[in-house]
Formats: C-alpha cells, structure tokens, sequence
C-alpha cells in the first residue's frame, strides 16, 4: 500500500517498525506467585521477588513460557529450543531491581511472519523476534502534587515483546498490523488485547526516506502508544515531522519520544539508547530454558483455527464474500455468534442479520457481542420464521428491535402481535390493485420505461399490507398486472 509524504524537492517515503508489549494471559506473574488480576488496590499483588527483597530467586513460570511458544506458532514463527533470560540494566523508578529480566540475544521466538489484507493488496510483514519480560510498575503523577506514587502490582507480569522487521509503509499498514496481532493473540487465548487496561501497548520506530532508495535513515521512537487509532496518528504526524526537518535543511535525532494525543504531537524524551547502553549479560538466577520438540508439537495440536484458516472456510465452504469473512473473523467473539447462528441456517442470511441488523444495534447500545441482549440461538429462532417464510425480513426488523428490549421469544412476539406473513395470493392481488388505481402517475412513468418507479410501487404495497406480504411475490403481480393493463 503505497504512502508518500510530499516535500518540498521531492516525496518521502515512510518505514515504520513496530515493538509490541503484550501481557501474558496467566494468573500468576513471570517470575512469582502474585496474582495478575486487574484493578487490585495498589501494591496489593506484590510478592518478595516483585519487590526485589534481598536473597529473593526468580522462578520460571512454565505457564507464560506456553503461552509464549503458542503465540510463536500463531504467528507461523521459528520456536528456538533454547533460549535465555538476561539482565537489561536501566534505571526506572518503578523497576524495583534496578535492572529487567528480559531476553536478548536468544529470545524464546525467532523471525516470522504476519499476512495482511490491504485494499486487495497482500502484505507480508516480517516478525524479527519474540520474546519474553517481566513489566515494571507504575508511577503515578496525578494523586500528589508534590510526590510521584509507585504501584508495584504490574511489577513482574509477563509480557511478550514482538517486534517487527521495519517492512510496514504506512500508518494504516501499522494500524491493521496492530488489529491483526490482537485478534491472532486473542484467538490464541494468549493476551486479552486490551488497550484500555495496558495489556497490549506499542512503541513506533519510524524514519522517512526518498522515494525509491533503500537506505534506512535515522529513527524514532514512540513509547507507550495505547490505541490503534494513537499509533496510526502517532506515525503520521512523527513522519511529517521529520520529513519537514530534512526539508530544512536540518537532522533528525535517534531518540525516545511520547505522543500526546491532546495536542495530535509527538514531543521528546530522551536521547535513544542502543543495546549496549543496558549492559545486558545473562541473569546468573536462571537457567536457559530447553524445550523438546515434543513439548513444542504438542502446543501445535492444540492450537485453534486462527482468523485467516477461519476466512477462508467462510469463503470457500460457505459461500460468504471476502468483505463478510473479513469482518466476522475480526473478533473471536464475532466469529463464534456467527458460527453458533448459521448451524443448519443460511449462511449469508445469517452473515448479514450479523453484520447490518446486530452490529447496528450493538453499535447504538455501545455494546460488544458478548454484552449483546440477542443472543445467537435465540436471533437463530428469528431467521427460522424468516426462512419458512412465516415472517418478512421487514417484519423480523421489527421482532428483533421488541427482543432487543423484552427478551422475549421471537415465536411468541410474531404470534402475539398477529406478524404472521400473507401468503394468500388473493390478499396480495388485492392490495396490488389499490396501489395501482391509488398511484396513476407512477403506474403510467412505469410504463413509459422507468423501471425504477417499481421498486417505489413495491413498497406502497408493503406498506399497505404493514409488511407482511412477502415482497417478492409484490414485485411479480404488480410487474404482471402492469404489463397487461
């Protein structure tokens, strides 16, 4: 997906790389027992080793070094059989050791690859690595205004940094690059992907180049982005930035900087440090970690269908477009309700009371479909009515938007409210002919050539009969009673 940045002499081209920080989905942190549960009062979940107490020894949780190898083949990756901890030796307020247990040069994941799906162009992005850290806890500025607070319960939660080689082009690339890696982590079961509560975060490398040359140019990076939508903005602007720095004449520097999402800007932090400034060397506490290829095959057997298996099997066994698949694999939980509705159903009917009539009113609600009032078995009871034809599609509108707010069954609402469809013909024919001696003008535009008028023609029809005489059978007496008449 081409994106060039117009500059003064000539156009830009930006190269972007994404580190990815996503929060392992255990119950207990990478190194301790202390519960990883959220929204704890402060300093609550914070166990010797998370302190960093003298003589306290860090201990493998096995249960983070699964979720690390599964989310390694979800993201079709070489899983290294060995693999080390190390030391990375900065200092952070909040980082109690005064250095974090991470991985370096032998990280548990190596290169692999992620596929996109940009406006019918295929993108692959490469993964350079994943690996393995514990987070550090947080400061907290706004509850003193003389002293800066430190909450430890992050302290010591595992997390998965993945980062990508800088083969994204664009913010909208980074931006379903993002979305991708979120929806193949929670179909893992591997990280719950939520921005809002700092389980998934982001740092941008970006730099800008001439169109058409290959040189990497110096980079920044944007720490701690924590929406989709900031890390598309956050690029944006940054590659503008540095595009209008070049055109005076001037150089950007390596260094670290925050998006402010206020003022829709990047602003410095600190000078960008390189991997020799952390002093990493291999924490003499841990072991390396030797996995056997039977451990590792064994979490392939487990593994579920991952979104882009899903899509192609809603293409090509059930007949969707490649625009419905798309948005019903892009959500586990979407694609779950879809699956439980069309078992013994029409899958594109199915596929669009999904996408247009639920998500239209999960939207209004600001709901998810988890939190939705219709559940799939009970929409399923509603498009039963409407394929043996007891219901329209007008009237299941209408039944839906009742078990929106009643719950009630769909089979008792249509028979309580008298919605049963009008299948007798003599009905219909009846209703047609008061159409038609009602609406002279259009009846006669229509047999002038406007074909277009009987589409409105239709709808008086149903309109008449309140929706329930079935509109195809409308559109073949009216045509038939018109072209006699």
């Amino acid at each position: 997906m081409s994106y060039f940045i117009s500059g003064e002499k000539e156009d830009w081209e930006v190269v972007i790389g994404l580190e990815v920080h996503a929060q392992v989905v255990s119950d207990s942190k990478l190194f301790s027992d202390a519960s990883t549960e959220f929204g704890a009062k402060p300093n609550t979940q914070v166990s010797l080793v998370d302190s960093a107490m003298p003589g306290m020894l860090p201990v493998i949780n096995k249960v983070c070094i699964k979720q690390a190898v599964r989310t390694g083949l979800g993201l079709n990756s070489k899983i290294n059989l060995h693999s080390v901890f190390e030391r990375k030796n900065y200092f952070y307020p909040d980082l109690p050791q005064g250095y974090q247990i991470s991985q370096y040069l032998q990280p548990i994941v190596g290169e692999g690859i992620v596929t996109l799906e940009m406006s019918g162009e295929i993108r692959e992005i490469g993964v350079e690595r994943l690996h393995l850290e514990q987070d550090a806890g947080k400061s907290i500025h706004d509850q003193d205004p003389r002293n800066t607070l430190i909450d430890l319960n992050r302290a010591g939660v595992a997390l998965m940094e993945i980062v990508s080689k800088p083969d994204l082009r664009s913010p909208q690339e980074a931006g379903a690059y993002m979305r991708k890696l979120r929806a193949i982590m929670r179909y893992l079961g591997t990280c719950d992907g939520n921005m809002e509560e700092g389980s998934l975060r982001c740092d941008a490398n970006v730099s800008v180049r001439p169109k058409s040359t290959s040189e990497l140019r110096t980079r920044a990076e944007i720490k701690n982005i924590n929406s989709v939508r900031f890390v598309e903005d956050a690029i944006e602007y940054e590659a503008k930035r540095q595009v209008d720095i070049y055109d005076s004449g001037g150089t950007v520097n390596q260094e670290t900087r925050l998006y402010d999402s206020d003022k829709g800007e990047t602003r410095s932090m600190r000078s960008k440090e390189e991997a020799h400034d952390y002093r990493y060397f291999p924490d003499p506490d841990l072991l390396p970690i030797d996995l056997s290829t039977e451990f590792v095959d064994e979490i392939r057997k487990g593994l579920p269908e991952l979104p882009d298996a899903k899509k192609l099997r809603f293409v090509g066994e059930m007949g969707l477009s490649e625009g419905d698949a798309e948005i019903l694999v892009s959500e586990k939980e979407i694609a779950d309700y879809f699956e439980d509705l069309s078992v013994g159903r029409d899958p594109k009917l199915s596929a669009n009371w999904v996408i247009h009539e639920l998500f239209a009113r999960l939207k209004k609600d600001d709901l998810n479909i988890d939190n939705s009032p219709v559940k799939a078995d009970r929409l399923g009871s509603l498009l039963d009515l409407i394929e043996d034809k007891t219901i329209t599609n007008q009237i299941a509108t209408s039944v839906l938007e009742t078990m929106w707010t009643s719950a009630e069954d769909p089979v008792a609402i249509v028979e309580k409210k008298g919605l049963q469809q009008i299948t007798d013909t003599g009905q219909i024919d009846s209703a047609v002919e008061k159409v038609i001696l009602e609406n002279t003008d259009q009846v006669s535009q229509y047999k002038d050539g406007n074909e277009k008028v009987l589409g409105w023609l239709v709808g008086q029809v149903m309109k008449t009969t309140q929706g329930k005489a079935d509109a195809k059978s409308v559109n073949e007496i009216l045509r038939k009673k018109m072209d006699s008449g």
